[in-house]
């Protein structure tokens, strides 16, 4: 079953109007989808701090901490947020998982 808008809404309008709910449906995906991968990333470097002592595990938990970093990275990139110096020092992310990122 598919929905029509009204015929008495002008085709200018009900298209604008159709483009707004889908635009604010869509940063709302964004926001959720970065707000989950913000947690992952206090999940993973809490797990790092607590046990990157352990030799045995560090190469693990810097890995695990470096992918949620990376994909913390592009989902803010998605959303627009470019500079990553804030984020990097509000998460105190160590300069271990970022070398595995690429960065210096």
């Amino acid at each position: 079953m598919s929905v029509r808008m009204p015929s008495n809404f002008g085709k200018s309008g009900a298209r604008e109007t159709e483009l707004d709910l889908l635009g604010h449906e869509i940063l709302g995906e964004k926001a959720a989808a970065l707000g989950r991968a913000g947690r992952r990333v206090e999940e993973t470097l809490a797990m790092l701090r607590d046990n990157g002592d352990d030799g045995e595990h560090r190469g693990r938990l810097l890995k695990e901490a470096a992918e949620a970093v990376h994909g913390y990275f592009i989902q803010r990139e998605l959303c627009g947020l470019r500079k990553h110096d804030v984020v990097i020092r509000e998460y105190n992310i160590p300069k271990a998982v970022l070398v595995r990122l690429g960065a210096k």
